[in-house]
């Protein structure tokens, strides 16, 4: 359940009436969404709104009781309200979270003294007042829209999905498991620049993760209740039983020191040195995890996990780790998206089989790669993304967009899916002009524009959000 900080702005020669009329329909809501509402009540202000400095502090005060679960501000204006109450409530508060600006419009048959709001105006000098204090703020869709409308309630979501990422990005806590794969440059990221933006890294080595693996016995009641979670989650007819096992074992070593060390997200190390030294692919494992919203990406992509992590709290569903791997025959605008398997299921539309790793295979034998989770994306919405640092600034980078999943043939392995995206041919000179990875984050959603705002208005990342018009 979200918390959410309400100011309802009031101005003396304005009707009051209207405040307490607002105030029900955020009330209820709330109740609808089961959101947590943080506001004064009418008898700390008049009628509960935000009018004069003394308000503000009260509010402010209140605010502050509340910082550790306020996620967002909601700012109602039933008519046209104190634009310094409601700067000046956020500025005393601390509060540094997003902020959506909503005003009431008007009836032409309600435009006398007694009715007349004028939230069309005071919403321009609110949002006036609120960059001259340095605060980021969202707008609805329509400049002037009812609380109880279906617009307003759209708009309400979407601020919720970004109060939620941007509040889980600022205390994310990541696992780095195994070294990066040596020919993977590509995956190098800058520990230090998601220090200094609240994303912490905790690292453990491999042969941590092996030891522990061989210290559990194949009747142990932990190892036992994984593997049966692991053939419940997909298909493992193929599997040698001892290789299920092994996977029943990761999967408990690994959930064990997510948990001990309140990790968030996980990047691992899922070539070569697993498939060597206990005989699997981890990606069903990985899998398994993501569908639980405890991303998993390949390959120690730590700044790939956290692009997982952003987009699956964004779109309120698992995301999933891929390469821009194919063309798709001459369309300039389809491609394929593959990775050995450890795509959530959900992704695939609910249908997955564990099996070997062919291209792993091919170097070192197919038995050392039971694992890989073999599934197609079938069609639907799609919203792709990508975190990035570059040392040579300092700065976190990202680029975000939508396409869709499509249902065209595809013969191959693995998990994998047929993409389209709108100007593909420009979004790939830019990752490529742009030094991006060649791995990218996809989730079954469309929600370019909650992390544009997210990362861009509230968390200060340089972002580029792709579309069809696009010149690169």
């Amino acid at each position: 359940m979200q918390t959410i900080g309400v100011i309802f702005g009031n101005r003396n020669f304005f009707p009051d009436h209207l405040v307490t009329e607002a105030r029900k329909d955020v009330l209820a809501l709330f109740k609808d969404l089961g959101i947590t509402p943080v506001m004064v009540s009418e008898n700390d202000t008049k009628l509960g709104g935000i009018e004069t400095f003394a308000d503000a502090q009260k509010c402010a005060d209140l605010f502050k009781a509340n910082r550790e679960d306020i996620e967002g501000i909601l700012v109602v204006l039933p008519n046209f309200g104190d634009e310094k109450g409601v700067a000046d409530t956020i500025r005393l508060s601390g509060l540094d979270c997003p902020i959506l600006v909503q005003a009431y419009p008007d009836e032409l048959t309600s435009m006398g003294p007694a009715t007349r709001r004028d939230g069309f105006c005071g919403k321009i000098s609110v949002c006036n007042n609120l960059l001259q204090y340095g605060l980021p703020f969202t707008l609805t869709d329509r400049h002037v829209v009812s609380i109880d409308s279906e617009s307003f309630r759209a708009d309400f979501n979407r601020f919720l999905s970004v109060c939620q990422t941007v509040s889980k990005m600022r205390r994310v806590r990541l696992g780095a498991v195994g070294a990066r794969p040596s020919a993977f440059n590509t995956v190098r990221y800058s520990e230090k620049i998601l220090e200094r933006n609240g994303v912490s890294v905790t690292t453990v080595d491999l042969s941590e993760i092996f030891a522990s693996i061989n210290k559990l016995e194949d009747g142990d009641s932990k190892v036992v209740s994984e593997i049966e979670r692991i053939s419940t989650y997909a298909s493992t007819k193929l599997v040698p039983k001892d290789r299920l096992a092994t996977m029943g074992k990761l999967g408990v070593v690994l959930r064990d020191w997510t948990r001990e060390n309140a990790i968030d997200a996980l990047a691992f190390q899922c070539w070569t040195s697993i498939q060597m030294n206990i005989g699997v692919n981890p990606c069903t494992v990985m899998s398994m995890l993501s569908e639980e919203m405890i991303p998993s990406a390949c390959e120690v992509d730590v700044t790939g996990v956290l692009t997982m992590y952003a987009m699956q709290h964004a779109a309120g569903s698992p995301a999933g780790i891929v390469d821009w791997n194919n063309n798709y025959a001459d369309d300039e605008n389809k491609c394929v998206f593959f990775h050995c398997g450890n795509w959530a299921k959900s992704l695939t539309g609910g249908e997955a089989s564990v099996s070997i790793s062919p291209i792993l295979g091919s170097t070192i034998g197919d038995e050392k790669t039971y694992g890989a989770l073999e599934a197609r994306a079938p069609e639907g919405p799609m919203t792709f993304g990508r975190l990035s640092t570059d040392d040579t600034t300092g700065a976190i980078l990202a680029y975000i967009g939508e396409g869709s999943f499509t249902n065209d043939k595809l013969d191959t392995f693995g998990s994998s899916a047929v993409v389209t995206v709108p100007n593909l041919e420009g979004l790939l000179r830019y990752i490529c002009t742009n030094g991006f990875e060649h791995h990218v984050v996809m989730t079954r959603s469309n929600t370019a524009g909650v992390l544009n705002e997210a990362f861009s208005k509230y968390l200060k990342w340089d972002t580029y959000q792709h579309d069809e018009s696009s010149n690169w």
